[in-house]
């Protein structure tokens, strides 16, 4: 087959980005041909013979609202020219104004927009301005996106029901869950001195952007001060994060270990007994999936995509993402009893199994391979 895939990131590095970049290696190991039109790609897929990489760049654009609508239409423009060479195209949400076959969904602007911990409902100052504008604007197009395409992918039930809530037909959707790199991220010791992380004591790890609070790091922080003994490592982008002074006010600051943004996240999971995510709205949450593949027990909120792979043999199901007091009592009951967290890190990795990448990426292209047969 002869793919299109139009997305601004194929990278290692970004969640969706991820997901593109694995679809992309099993379409080669199968040899299909691919063009790829995106911002920007891994660089051990430029050289490929089998992949065409248009490069698109925007980013002299100041905001990223501007370098997507740009995006958008030069990426139609190219499209339009180029697409009867194509047996499938694939887009990402609303990237494109141009019609694609298939369009996979990671995240639903509308739903995010109707969220009540929508950054613009806690902030209500120039960023938060700002961010309701780009959840207004992209919730717009991005319905006009997939009134153009054939088939939606949801990368979870729970957008499949926020595709519902937004006047998609069921008949339109296939689900197919984000997968997991399963040698990158695997059960192992590692040493903690490397991170500047300490040793002989119980250690917690949160992994997301703490720049704004979709991913709850606060109610995480609460929490710990009802957890005396257990520390916390943090990764994220701290710049402009509120939450290093709410540690300090808190008098939690001497238990949690900002590391910043990270690329080594694989290795700072196989170095902490347990991982703690309850994010207030996750279209998946493919950082939790990661740490069941590294042997990690989770905890996490129901309100999280990835909570539907997730059994009680394996992690802790949060309903409430505000209950401070509730999320103490699992991160307690995971600190004091190493024989638990043995048995659910093991059999979170035997879950994860399940889910690898090369298994997603074929029922990509099973689904092609149909749209192909079926113009």
């Amino acid at each position: 087959m002869k793919i299109c895939i139009v997305t601004p990131y194929i990278i290692k590095s970004d969640g969706q980005g991820r997901a593109n970049y694995e679809l992309v290696l099993e379409a080669i190991r199968c040899n299909h041909q691919l063009s790829l039109v995106s911002r920007k790609i891994e660089l051990d897929l430029l050289d490929n013979p089998l992949i065409e990489c248009v490069s698109l760049p925007v980013d002299r654009f100041p905001t990223e609202l501007l370098r997507g609508m740009v995006f958008a239409r030069k990426s139609a423009d190219w499209l339009r020219s180029h697409r009867h060479k194509f047996d499938v195209v694939l887009a990402c949400g609303a990237v494109t104004a141009a019609a694609s076959d298939v369009n996979v969904i990671h995240f639903v602007h509308s739903a995010w927009l109707r969220s009540p911990t929508h950054t613009w409902k806690i902030r209500q100052d120039i960023y938060g301005a700002y961010q309701w504008l780009f959840s207004a604007l992209n919730s717009r197009w991005e319905k006009q996106s997939l009134q153009q395409t054939k088939i939606v992918v949801a990368v979870s039930d729970n957008i499949q029901r926020e595709l519902i809530d937004i006047g998609i037909s069921p008949a339109q959707i296939r689900v197919i869950y984000n997968g997991v790199d399963l040698e990158e991220f695997m059960p192992k010791s590692e040493t903690r001195d490397r991170f500047g992380l300490p040793d002989r004591v119980n250690l917690a790890l949160f992994a997301g952007d703490i720049r704004t609070n979709r991913k709850n790091l606060d109610t995480v922080l609460k929490a710990l001060v009802n957890v005396p003994n257990l520390h916390l490592a943090v990764v994220g982008n701290t710049e402009r994060s509120p939450y290093p002074e709410l540690a300090r006010q808190l008098g939690v600051s001497d238990r949690v270990h900002f590391l910043g943004y990270r690329r080594d996240v694989a290795k700072i999971m196989q170095a902490v007994d347990f991982f703690v995510f309850p994010s207030r709205y996750e279209p998946f949450g493919m950082v939790v999936s990661e740490a069941m593949a590294s042997g990690l027990p989770v905890i996490t909120t129901a309100v999280s995509g990835v909570a539907a792979i997730i059994t009680n043999e394996c992690g802790i199901i949060l309903d409430d993402p505000e209950d401070a007091q509730v999320l103490s009592q699992a991160m307690t009951e995971l600190s004091i009893n190493g024989d638990l967290r043995a048995r659910m890190g093991k059999s979170a990795r035997a879950i994860a199994e399940q889910h690898s990448w090369r298994s997603k990426a074929q029922q990509y292209l099973h689904l092609f391979t149909e749209l192909a047969k079926n113009p």
